[in-house]
């Protein structure tokens, strides 16, 4: 009996140690409940606090307006300037800033578009078969990159064609001329007969291609060679497979920046969060500069004519605050939470994301840095790396805030 008697105390002590201890569970429960709700309380009035539909089209309405300068600012630099020693396409100034876009170009590809691109494919709103069982952000960004490869191949060598006919075309059309037997005078010439230029243009004709590369100085751009003529660089003196690849690479580079500045646009437009749109109007008006002034200069140095450089550049310029007035427009009644909008934009965005990393490593990037002038330049070199990586690193520290 004295032992019962000695154990019923230590389990009556027992129960009331576990009832201390639930009561306690329960009591912490509460409390991290309580805070929990605290917590989403106070996002929500912060959400409710940043969300006023007035502030907010105001600020598109800035939006509008700086992106529209920044972006007509970046891309006509390089075209007013080219005819300008210290902007033209030859000058060291260029290329720097050129290298400093094409790093702003490569952390755009890699840093803000192609995780929009992962988040919205793999949002858990969509059907688990096959969203979430396969990266399609990465796979389309892939496919868009080797398509991007093909029609840069397949355009190069349409334009060259179509080149080499209208030489063909043009030379006939010399001939008949020649036949006539004299050339017009020329300024200094007396009396009667003109010169004939038959062996001057045969000279011409075969002497623009005759000379081999190593001749070519390191630092210049012009060709000397030992009898006395000179050449300079242009499409006329055998880089006619350079202005055509810049040609296609204009064109390509402003496909794959029309593709996202649509979706850029349509998100802020349809934003009503005027804390997030304040940011974006920064980052955006930066981003649209320096894209800008890469696809200038591929324009610049494809050698448009006036009016095929204005539209595009026009197109440029217009598309992402076009992007922001439809959004503001459809912002009642589109919802960029529903699967069909995160599908569509999740699409886009890896396809952006695959042309521009591939036209800022290989056509803007690889394209320079490795070409001669940079290597016979020390300090064109350092220049160049320095505001390459510079580029990449301010566009990348921007996705902090947006």
């Amino acid at each position: 009996m004295s032992s019962v008697e000695d154990i019923l105390p230590l389990i009556e002590l027992k129960g009331i140690t576990e009832n201390s201890r639930a009561s306690a569970g329960s009591v912490l429960q509460g409390v991290s409940q309580s805070m929990a709700n605290a917590t989403r309380t106070s996002h929500l009035s912060a959400l409710d606090s940043c969300r006023d539909e007035g502030t907010a089209f105001t600020l598109k309405m800035v939006a509008i307006a700086a992106i529209l300068f920044a972006g007509a600012c970046g891309i006509a630099i390089p075209l007013v300037g080219r005819k300008r020693r210290f902007l033209g396409t030859d000058s060291n100034l260029f290329v720097a800033v050129k290298a400093f876009a094409a790093g702003v170009i490569l952390a755009t590809g890699f840093v803000h578009i192609l995780p929009d691109a992962t988040l919205s494919l793999t949002d858990p709103s969509l059907p688990e078969v096959p969203w979430q069982a396969f990266p399609f952000s990465g796979f389309i960004a892939m496919m868009a990159a080797l398509v991007t490869l093909l029609i840069e191949f397949v355009g190069t060598q349409y334009y060259e064609r179509k080149q080499e006919k209208e030489s063909k075309i043009a030379q006939v059309d010399s001939v008949d001329v020649l036949e006539s037997g004299t050339a017009p005078k020329v300024f200094g010439e007396e009396g009667g007969g003109g010169m004939p230029i038959v062996g001057i243009h045969a000279h011409a004709a075969q002497h623009r291609h005759s000379h081999p590369q190593d001749q070519e100085a390191c630092s210049g751009n012009k060709r000397v060679h030992p009898h006395g003529h000179s050449h300079s660089l242009d499409i006329y003196d055998g880089n006619e497979e350079g202005v055509m690849r810049h040609v296609v690479v204009s064109q390509v580079l402003e496909l794959g920046i029309l593709s996202h500045s649509v979706i850029i646009g349509l998100s802020l437009g349809v934003s009503e969060n005027a804390c997030t749109i304040t940011p974006l109007i920064a980052a955006l008006s930066f981003h649209q500069f320096f894209e800008g002034f890469a696809l200038g200069g591929c324009i610049s140095q494809a050698q448009f004519n006036t009016v095929h450089a204005s539209i595009m550049a026009c197109f440029f310029a217009i598309t992402t605050p076009l992007g922001i007035a439809v959004g503001t427009g459809i912002s009642t009644i589109y919802d960029p939470e529903s699967p069909k909008a995160l599908i569509v934009e999740g699409i886009f965005d890896s396809v952006s994301a695959g042309i521009l990393i591939y036209m800022a490593l290989v056509d803007l990037i690889a394209a320079d840095f490795l070409s001669k002038r940079l290597s016979c330049n020390t300090r064109l070199q350092v220049t160049s790396y320095v505001s390459l990586f510079l580029g990449a690193a301010l566009m990348s520290l921007l996705a902090l805030w947006a």
